[in-house]
């Protein structure tokens, strides 16, 4: 990447898997791809009321400051994440807005940012009957969308982090992102 940051805000409530997302994306990218990558999520204030956030720094240098500044991508999971965190978003930044949860999308505030905006939960429901499997297959269609690393990083990544005996679930959610992914470049 050549002296390149990447960062990435994941924006959702409790429950979504936002933590657990940010952890797989840190870990493909440090142990399967060799970058430096310092995973972080936020207390205080922003925890309360069920707001979930997580910031994931990649580098190819070691990184010195490990918060997310202003994010090159952004997953925002709620309204909530998406009025708060939107904003911050860089120019030409790529956010994936869960669109049955974000119903006041702000078009103005989009329209210098690649935006993919899905039913994630319910497509993750369709794919895997399991609703909690939508943070896999978002990760999955980030990847896609990115190349932020290899999807075999990620599935591997995956197979470390998910509970033992979900592991094809898992996958076939992963998977999903990934053909979504292909289907809307």
């Amino acid at each position: 990447m050549g002296g390149v940051r990447k960062e990435i805000l994941i924006g959702g409530f409790g429950g979504q898997g936002v933590i657990l997302a940010s952890v797989i994306l840190g870990r493909a990218a440090a142990v399967y791809e060799g970058f430096y990558a310092v995973q972080t999520q936020a207390y205080g204030p922003e925890s309360r009321g069920g707001a979930s956030r997580a910031e994931v720094v990649i580098s190819d240098e070691p990184i010195d400051y490990p918060k997310v500044i202003e994010p090159d991508y952004a997953i925002l999971l709620s309204q909530q994440a998406y009025d708060k965190y939107l904003p911050l978003v860089k120019k030409g930044g790529l956010v994936i807005v869960e669109e049955d949860l974000v119903p006041h999308r702000n078009k103005e505030l989009e329209k210098d940012k690649s935006v993919y905006a899905y039913p994630l939960t319910e497509l993750a429901e369709e794919t895997t009957g399991l609703s909690l499997t939508m943070n896999i297959l978002t990760l999955g269609l980030f990847v896609g969308l990115t190349n932020i690393v290899k999807r075999e990083s990620i599935e591997k990544a995956v197979l470390d982090a998910v509970p033992k005996g979900t592991e094809q679930i898992n996958l076939k959610a992963l998977h999903k992102g990934f053909e979504l992914a292909d289907k809307s470049t």
